[in-house]
């Protein structure tokens, strides 16, 4: 059988990339780290890492293992968790992820909740992309994730539930009334990274033209202020727009268009009653944002 704490280091190291930095983070000596690893190959029959310079890397079995180690741990720590927070939610703690918008709107409200009806309930929060939020998820990292899709279904890795929060309607940005979309092919865009533009490229497509983007950030003020400034024009789901809505920013809701909310848990249900409760609180925060 695989013994955990090594399975830990081995986490540590892939993830970290240094024997070094594992050894600092888990509070063991280098050589401590070293010899964990040559136990985990005995075990496993496996080589692991091999020397590249003056560190190591992972081979391809130690990646695989690795991948697999952070998902074990992961799961472990969610029990942890889970447990302390069963016997009438009065301690322990929950954990989501989600992106900024989500996360500085829905869950302050969730947390009020559940701080009032369970104030012994810790709540945790990380600001991360759909992508990530997942694999945090997937690894036991969190035991709840926000995502959003821009299509009716969206990939959703195995072992990953649904919920629909809301839909949320996207908006163009701009310092002076418009006419839409397709008065704009010669204006200078503000775009998210290259992952997260591809839907604003696909409206523009649609409306006949590729966005001539002049500027890049995924963070909402910013993009309000270059916008309010006249340098560019943007679009921004309503969620962003109404945690933060700059002055001088005209925001024109673009119709039909929305990017579905979703609530995501893992693993078959029915969900530990910390999650049940976070997820219950989630939803009346979505419905209050909705009514807005």
């Amino acid at each position: 059988m695989l013994d955990v704490t090594r399975l830990r280091v081995l986490e540590a190291v892939a993830r970290l990339g240094s024997v070094t930095a594992a050894a600092r983070e888990l509070a063991y000596s280098q050589p401590s780290v070293s010899h964990h690893l040559s136990r985990l190959e005995a075990e496993t029959g496996a080589r692991l890492v091999q020397k590249a310079g003056r560190g190591i890397r992972l081979t391809q079995a130690g990646r695989l293992l690795a991948d697999r180690a952070a998902e074990i741990i992961g799961r472990l720590d969610a029990a942890d968790a889970e447990l302390a927070a069963h016997v009438g939610l009065t301690a322990g703690r929950v954990r989501v992820a989600g992106f900024g918008s989500a996360i500085a709107s829905l869950v302050p409200r969730a947390a009020a909740t559940l701080a009032r009806l369970h104030p012994g309930l810790q709540v945790g929060s990380i600001d991360t992309h759909p992508p990530e939020a997942l694999e945090l998820l997937r690894t036991g990292r969190v035991e709840v994730a926000i995502v959003f899709h821009h299509d009716e279904a969206g990939e959703v890795p195995s072992g990953v539930r649904l919920r629909p929060l809301l839909d949320d309607p996207m908006y163009l940005l701009s310092s002076r009334p418009t006419r839409g979309l397709g008065s704009l092919k010669e204006a200078t865009w503000i775009a998210g990274c290259e992952r997260c533009r591809s839907h604003l490229i696909a409206l523009c497509g649609e409306a006949g033209f590729e966005p001539r983007i002049g500027y890049e950030s995924d963070d909402m003020v910013l993009i309000q202020t270059l916008v309010a400034s006249g340098l560019c024009v943007a679009t921004l789901p309503g969620l962003a727009l109404r945690a933060h809505h700059a002055d001088g920013v005209v925001a024109r809701k673009l119709p039909d268009l929305p990017r579905r909310v979703y609530v995501a848990t893992y693993g078959d249900g029915p969900d530990p009653p910390a999650v049940s409760a976070l997820v219950s609180a989630l939803e009346a925060a979505a419905t209050a944002e909705a009514g807005r």
